[in-house]
């Protein structure tokens, strides 16, 4: 039996729950450090874009893992106050991260460090009707098979590829917007232009690398690429920077789904707040902005000024 996505846009990834401490300084050996503030929340590249999404208005289906342990049920109780339309993979334990923001960084330990499903995927999800798929490597068969089922279709496909996975090049072929993080390049061994030179050969109409405070460099179809400058957010009132690409992407995937005939440095500017935003906050829970929100941060930062080469 076909299953319909009933929100219209898809997200595959694998889920996480969030253990965020804000503390001064990152322990070592035997010392213990008191926290000044915590956050507990959902986790994982394309699970937090397609929250970002649901927050922002346009509420997704999510393809991620579940499970019955304290962490899983916790999750689940997220995925419903959300109303995200949950296509569940079970695994024997939800996964967990411990993150330590720190100084624009931050420190992560992440458990289980491997996949462990239970079953595969479902392959009954009906994508007639559906308008963007966004993945992130995690469940890399599901991403591959649903990523073709979309091109077949001309339905837009995005890859955040924050680092490299196995099975990432052959996935490309099938993706319109690759948005990547430096440590992708590092991975494949490419400077920042070589690797939007590689996303254009494969394919990607649309592709980037986003680098922090220093902005992203992206292009569009046959343009050169160029630089987009981060907006200029004051350093003392930068909190936590995890999760704030995977809110750019969910909210450069809303933009699209609400204004379609909007060029794409329009989408990537209202991503752009989303996520100066974002790192004012702990957790990924409370990084979640409002179209309102973004709007606000829109006029209250400029862009930041580019330093000459």
């Amino acid at each position: 039996m076909r299953t319909d996505l009933r929100g219209s846009a898809l997200f595959i990834g694998r889920g996480y729950l969030d253990i965020t401490m804000l503390v001064d300084k990152v322990p070592v050996g035997d010392e213990k450090v008191m926290a000044k503030d915590s956050a507990l929340s959902f986790g994982g590249n394309a699970v937090v874009a397609a929250f970002a999404c649901a927050h922002l208005g346009f509420v997704p289906d999510l393809l991620c893992t579940c499970a019955d342990d304290w962490s899983g049920k916790i999750f689940a109780s997220m995925v419903e106050k959300y109303g995200i339309h949950w296509h569940k993979r079970h695994v024997q334990r939800f996964a967990r991260s411990v993150v330590l923001p720190n100084d624009r960084m931050r420190a992560m330990a992440r458990f289980p460090a491997t996949d462990d499903y239970l079953h595969g995927f479902p392959r009954n999800l009906s994508v007639d009707g559906c308008r963007f798929l966004h993945v992130d490597g995690h469940q890399m068969e599901a991403a591959v098979y649903y990523a073709a089922e979309f091109r077949k279709r001309g339905i837009r496909t995005s890859l955040d590829a924050g680092g490299y996975r196995e099975g990432m090049d052959d996935l490309l072929q099938y993706i319109d917007v690759c948005i990547a993080g430096e440590r992708y390049c590092q991975d494949i061994g490419k400077d920042i232009d070589e690797t939007l030179a590689y996303f254009r050969a494969k394919g990607c109409k649309v592709g980037g690398v986003t680098m922090g405070e220093r902005g992203m460099r992206w292009y569009a179809g046959c343009e050169q690429p160029h630089i987009m400058p981060a907006l200029a957010v004051p350093r003392e009132k930068v909190i936590d920077t995890n999760g704030a690409g995977d809110i750019f992407r969910g909210a450069y995937i809303y933009s699209y789904l609400m204004q379609q005939e909007r060029s794409w440095t329009q989408h990537f500017e209202f991503a752009r707040a989303a996520s100066a935003y974002a790192i004012q906050r702990l957790g990924n829970e409370a990084s979640l902005p409002t179209v309102a929100d973004v709007e606000a941060v829109m006029a209250e930062y400029r862009p930041a000024v580019l330093q000459a080469a």
